[in-house]
């Protein structure tokens, strides 16, 4: 195991059911971060607007990960967080 994962493994919360989805999706989001021109940075995106699909993909993958009660209650703890849109 590499000390990045160690690392992300100490940072997952305890109410996360699906350890290997919540581990995956913080890495596509931490590689998905926005730029100065608020572009996507990843060389994947190729400068799309950020946040791109995979940005919001993971940010779906946070979700499930945790148990349904859990993931309404609290966003997922990947930075930067959007907000949600107003129902």
């Amino acid at each position: 195991m590499s000390e990045s994962s160690t690392d992300r493994a100490a940072a997952r919360p305890a109410e996360v059911t699906d350890p290997l989805l919540w581990d995956l999706s913080v890495a596509v989001a931490d590689a998905h971060q926005p730029d100065a021109e608020r572009a996507c940075a990843s060389p994947s995106c190729a400068g799309a607007a950020w946040p791109c699909a995979a940005w919001d993909t993971a940010q779906a993958g946070l979700s499930a990960a945790r148990p349904r009660s859990s993931a309404t209650a609290a966003p997922p703890t990947t930075t930067p967080q959007r907000l949600a849109p107003a129902a």
